[in-house]
């Protein structure tokens, strides 16, 4: 089969909240020809099958929308900025430096670009990547699993489920159970009991097992139970014939790590600096391809603020031979971004965002390079497993460009 060929000025892999937002920012900008692609049939990302509230923010939806009107806000303001969206539209590979090749319904493409960037989002480990034992039977399933299978096509669930996880994302999930008429029987985590948990809870009564982990699953021809042990080594068996896994969240990074893109070992997804670079010369990457996981908001707005650092490089064609890389120690997972560019430009909002492993009650944050104190910052609230919290940038100045890689200690 014949594969047509042809440019564009700025390629954008796929059409979730932060590749729209990426769209419509550099499409209003000037940035000559900006095309999205997008391997689903509908763009939107993970917000069109999350049908509760909360979505948006100062610019669409103001945090009123649920996940479907937000989803449809972003792909009509990436259209009405001027932005080429094409759907059903996967990119297989690369065919150079800033060239991929596509496979769609109409036929192969190949697709060269004077900038790439980079927004493929993320997805939730499976049960079988958590190392959880027991066979695989019918009725288990990830949130996105569930949100499709109620909210896009309408199927039965189970009657009992059990939830991992107690973060807003199990949250939602136990509330898409609800709507497909299933009892929610218990969350289960592994963390302890959060202060005000049952403040922030509001009128869901809904058993919450914590510093609980699961062991096993149990049943052959559907799912019958989940096997369990608190932390002081009692164990039990749920009963239910339903469990979903909720967040643990992974980069899409198969098309970066295909192109050469360095990853970094903490976040999973492309090493990059405050100006969104990779270490590959003109792709850039957004949203949460970069680290699991952040609203769509932030998603969308990581797009937007792309598109000056884009721009610039379609005009000088510059890019940094050298930076830095910002390193984190145990229990910190990680830090976005995790480069210092050499033009000393701090991160959106002036910060970075950190996660940990493990609950931190107002940490004191240590910055070092080759021994020598660059910053120290004491959070005033705790630092939690499975949510950002952030740390001042105005350090950077203080790094010195040639020196060793600059890391960040809790004490």
């Amino acid at each position: 089969m014949t594969r047509h060929e042809r440019t564009v000025d700025v390629l954008i892999v796929g059409a979730g909240p932060a590749g729209l937002g990426a769209g419509a920012e550099l499409a209003a900008s000037g940035a000559g020809r900006v095309e999205i692609l997008e391997r689903e049939q509908t763009a939107g990302g993970v917000p069109r099958h999350c049908h509760h509230g909360g979505f948006g923010g100062r610019t669409i939806g103001r945090g009123t929308a649920t996940g479907p009107a937000y989803a449809r806000d972003c792909v009509a303001t990436a259209l009405r900025a001027g932005a080429a969206l094409r759907t059903g539209v996967s990119v297989t590979g690369w065919a150079g430096e800033l060239t991929v090749d596509t496979t769609a319904p109409t036929g192969l493409e190949r697709i060269t670009a004077r900038a790439v960037v980079l927004a493929t989002g993320a997805r939730e480990r499976p049960r079988s990547a958590r190392l959880v034992p027991g066979d695989r039977p019918p009725g288990v399933l990830t949130t996105g699993e569930l949100q499709q299978a109620v909210h896009l096509h309408g199927r039965r669930i189970g009657g009992r489920a059990v939830v991992i996880g107690d973060g807003p994302v199990a949250r939602a999930a136990a509330e898409t159970l609800r709507v497909a008429e299933a009892e929610v029987a218990a969350l289960v985590t592994d963390q302890p009991t959060a202060p005000f948990a049952a403040l922030t809870r509001g009128n869901d009564r809904t058993p919450v097992l914590t510093r609980t982990t699961v062991t096993a699953l149990v049943g052959r021809k559907r799912l019958t139970g989940v096997a369990v042990r608190h932390h002081d080594g009692r164990t039990t068996t749920l009963r239910c014939d339903t469990v979903v896994f909720t967040g643990d969240w992974i980069p899409e990074h198969e098309l970066a790590r295909r192109g050469a893109v360095t990853l970094d070992p903490g976040t999973r997804g492309p090493a990059h600096d405050p100006d969104l670079r990779t270490d590959r010369t003109g792709i850039f990457a957004v949203g949460n391809l970069l680290h699991g996981v952040e609203s769509a908001g932030h998603a969308f707005a990581e797009g937007r603020a792309v598109a000056a650092p884009v721009l610039r490089h379609l005009i000088t064609g510059t890019w940094p031979a050298h930076r830095l890389a910002i390193a984190v120690d145990a229990p910190l997972c990680w830090v976005a971004p995790n480069l210092v560019g050499p033009d000393g430009t701090l991160p959106a909002g002036g910060r970075f965002l950190l996660r940990t492993a493990e609950r931190l009650t107002a940490p004191l944050l240590v910055v070092r390079q080759d021994g020598r104190e660059l910053h120290r910052e004491r959070l005033l609230r705790t630092a939690v497993p499975g949510r950002s919290f952030p740390l001042r940038a105005d350090w950077l100045e203080r790094a010195e460009p040639d020196g060793g890689t600059v890391r960040i200690t809790p004490c």
